[in-house]
């Protein structure tokens, strides 16, 4: 995992609750949260980071025989 580095985030109340709140239901961390959204926002905005061969947090890793149609 890549080297994390902490910063200070300032964001207005009403808005920390509510990623709080969102955080809650999907069962991570508000900084967790965070940190998901924002490598979304990368992610659809065509900005993120290559993903590192070992990288498989966004990849699928099952194996699938692809040569037989779905039942």
């Amino acid at each position: 995992m890549a080297d994390r580095k902490p910063f200070l985030l300032r964001v207005d109340r009403e808005l920390l609750d509510a990623l709080q709140r969102w955080a809650n239901d999907d069962l991570r961390s508000l900084n967790g949260q965070i940190e998901f959204l924002l490598r979304r926002a990368l992610r659809d905005a065509g900005r993120a980071p290559k993903a590192r061969d070992h990288d498989t947090t966004d990849r699928d890793t099952t194996d699938r025989d692809t040569t037989e149609p779905a039942p």
